[in-house]
């Protein structure tokens, strides 16, 4: 058995040496290197553009602005935004491209962008924090949500409480920027992207410049993290395009730190008004959360923060509201464990608080108030052991013990907390070939993405242990969309889907095999390059020799996952008999300098309810980087914005304080509950590299209520609000 082992990545050795070749490494001849020209401005009209200067450098080849530019065809999501830039000289956020220079070297080209001389028309421009909110259209599900009578419940609750909770603007910072190459051969356009869905760019780029979607080829092989920022399709990746089709060379664009927060999204700023009631036994009788957020002018990105407080504990009257302000700002977007990740700061925060006025334990509270269906629909869950994960990760950490524990250590005074953790199942459709040759070759075919979550381990594994071969002998290949379409790879949605397709692809290999070599349907198994009848193996044959015997020099087993009704996307079994989450719980550590304000993480156990784990050692990788993921969002992580100029502040990793090495402890424990979920997938496997970084923010918010008895009810908890 291949699944469940805790197989090494094969893929670290390549990048770690530099073997692995990501979008900027790719070597076209005859390119042109692009460097973006932002509006200085969030506001205006472009009225002129002077590039005489840029031109006299040496090396530039061309400056482009919207004169210059292909009339684009209308876009929609996956598009990130629906008017597009460099089409008219309308100013809708600083930072937005204006013009591009091309030129032989990136250096000539960075020199000219400078040397651009612009001429704008200023205009009055909407600030965040400065306009009305409204509730938008829904996009993802709706903005509003009503069960039973939540006023009158909580007004005759027992015990009250109300409270605002406050989180910045944070930008995701993948350590690759986004790049792209486009390579025009006649009609046919060829694009090296960084990317998390290539099909997306595919029919996003076909749409804007009015080609058909198969003379569109993506590939992006290696992606150097995403978080979300490589998700949707953003301008830069259709302006490169374009601009090789007006320049007749391909071109070269590789965003610079400072392009990547004005460019390709951030998560907004958010307030989440809580209101919470429960009874004298503690049991919750009403739970209301609003959120309000900012989004761009043009576009809507609803933040659907408040899907965790419909989802998590019974109640019998909930209401949850969505409302955005518009703003001079770019287009906001996903950003790892969307919804949930910001929506638990706020719901798990108020738990915490209502326990500790009833007065009960945090996790009595949690296990009183246990949902043991969806609270919002009734239905039945897919799979849900939290109760265990609570139990395990209380046991771990020493949660029943913590009293008896020193709340001292030199300057540091310390503090326990904890918080439910929840992620939505995001499911995509997908399709995978598995190849069998003649020599005994495996390879695994899918159009689908590594940005550094382990699919370059687990797919491999997967079909290694249909095909009872060791995973490294099953080659992967993926990041093209000439291969079949796998899913995305966002929304922790790459094992249910694409996993589940591969398991689907290797099963028809096998079968195919097994009709070669005469053996009966649903009886062929497969060990060690042989094939044979099951409870026969013994007098099998190998491989190669069933496919000469055949005359066939391979076989390509193919497999589908699909959704019900064919959709293309579905959230939470939305349509079917279940509700699909994942579950688990997260306890934390800190110690308080309450002199100097510094606050630092001693340890951390998460223990989560997310189906069956393929690969324990990637899984447990992906928990740890959610649970540093949650800490930086907890202690440390903001993005200024300069209201007066509408522009970010500080547009580097200099001036962004996010988690390094030294900050993290080696003591973080992860326990998953042994599950299976038929329902989220065949593989019974559900996404985790979102559910690992939601609760954390609050489970040390209740920490150092617990060290300092403040209660901190804004992030990131810096050291002005500890001394």
């Amino acid at each position: 058995m291949s699944i469940g082992e805790p197989l090494p990545r094969p893929d670290g050795r390549d990048k770690v040496t530099g073997r692995a070749r990501y979008a900027a490494d790719q070597e076209v001849a005859g390119l042109l290197h692009a460097a973006l020209v932002g509006a200085p401005t969030p506001s205006g009209t472009v009225t002129a553009i002077d590039g005489r200067e840029a031109l006299a450098t040496a090396g530039v080849a061309r400056v482009l602005a919207a004169a210059d530019m292909p009339r684009f065809g209308p876009v929609a999501p996956p598009s990130a935004v629906s008017k597009l830039p460099m089409q008219d000289g309308t100013i809708r956020h600083e930072g937005q491209p204006v013009a591009i220079v091309l030129a032989e070297t990136l250096e000539a080209a960075e020199c000219g962008a400078g040397l651009v001389r612009l001429t704008i028309e200023p205009a009055p421009f909407r600030p965040q924090g400065g306009g009305e909110v409204a509730v938008p259209p829904g996009i993802y599900g709706p903005v509003t949500f009503t069960k039973g009578d939540p006023d009158a419940a909580f007004l005759a609750a027992e015990h009250q409480h109300i409270a605002e909770y406050r989180q910045p603007s944070r930008h995701h910072n993948p350590i690759e920027p986004s790049a792209t190459i486009a390579v025009w051969e006649g009609e046919n356009l060829t694009l090296y992207d960084s990317v998390q869905h290539g099909y997306s760019v595919q029919a996003i780029v076909a749409a804007a410049l009015n080609i058909r979607p198969e003379r569109v080829r993506v590939i992006s092989p290696h992606t150097g993290g995403g978080f979300g920022a490589k998700g949707f399709v953003w301008p830069h990746e259709i302006l490169t395009a374009a601009a090789a089709r007006v320049a007749g060379r391909p071109v070269k664009l590789v965003l610079s730190r400072a392009q990547m927060y004005a460019n390709v999204g951030f998560q907004p700023n958010m307030v989440h008004r809580m209101a919470l009631g429960a009874g004298r036994n503690g049991r919750l009788t009403a739970i209301k959360h609003e959120v309000e957020h900012v989004t761009a002018l043009s576009d809507d990105f609803v933040e659907m923060a408040t899907a965790a407080s419909r989802g998590t504990y019974a109640s019998p009257a909930i209401f949850t509201a969505q409302k955005v302000e518009r703003a001079n700002v770019n287009m906001p977007t996903a950003m790892r464990a969307p919804w949930e990740g910001p929506g638990l700061w706020g719901l798990e925060s108020a738990i915490d608080e209502l326990a500790h006025a009833v007065g009960q334990d945090p996790l009595d509270f949690r296990l009183a108030n246990y949902a043991e269906t969806d609270p919002a629909t009734g239905k039945p869950w897919s799979s849900k052991k939290l109760r265990e994960a609570y139990e395990e990760g209380a046991r771990l950490f020493g949660w029943r013990e913590r009293a008896g524990r020193p709340k001292r250590d030199g300057p540091w005074t310390l503090g326990f907390g904890m918080a439910t953790c929840s992620m939505g199942a995001f499911r995509f459709p997908s399709q995978a070939q598995v190849r069998i040759k003649a020599d005994g070759s495996v390879t695994v075919e899918t159009g689908c993405h590594d940005i550094g979550t382990g699919t370059l381990t687990i797919f491999p594994q997967i079909a290694a242990d249909v095909l009872g071969l060791p995973p490294d002998e099953v080659e992967l290949i993926m990041g093209d969309t000439r291969l079949p379409q796998g899913g995305p790879t966002y929304g922790s949605s790459s094992t249910m889907g694409v996993g589940a397709s591969v398991l689907r692809a290797a099963e028809n290999a096998r079968e195919l095999l097994g009709r070669l070599a005469n053996l009966p349907a649903g009886e062929v198994v497969m060990k060690d390059g042989r094939i044979g009848r099951r409870g026969g193996l013994g007098a099998g044959v190998p491989i190669g020799d069933a496919l000469r015997t055949a005359g066939v020099g391979e076989v390509v087993g193919k497999g589908r996952f699909t959704l019900p009704g064919d959709a293309p996307f579905n959230a939470d079994g939305e349509g079917t008999p279940h509700t699909i989450r994942t579950f688990g719980a997260v306890f934390i550590e800190v110690g308080v300098d309450c002199e100097l304000g510094l606050l630092r993480l001693r340890r951390a156990v998460g223990s989560y309810s997310a189906g069956r784990v393929i690969n324990p050692r990637t899984a447990r990788a992906q928990m740890t980087g959610g649970i540093i993921w949650g800490w930086g969002m907890a202690a440390m992580e903001a993005s200024p914005y300069e209201k007066k100029l509408g522009r970010w502040l500080s547009k580097n990793l200099a001036g962004v304080a996010i988690p390094v090495n030294a900050d993290i402890p080696s003591d973080i424990q992860i326990h998953f509950v042994d599950e299976f979920d038929p329902h989220a997938s065949p593989l019974g496997a559900k996404g985790i590299g979102e559910l690992g970084a939601t609760g954390v923010a609050a489970a040390v918010a209740s920490a150092v209520f617990d060290a300092t008895g403040k209660r901190i009810r804004e992030l990131p908890i810096t050291p002005g609000k500890l001394v």
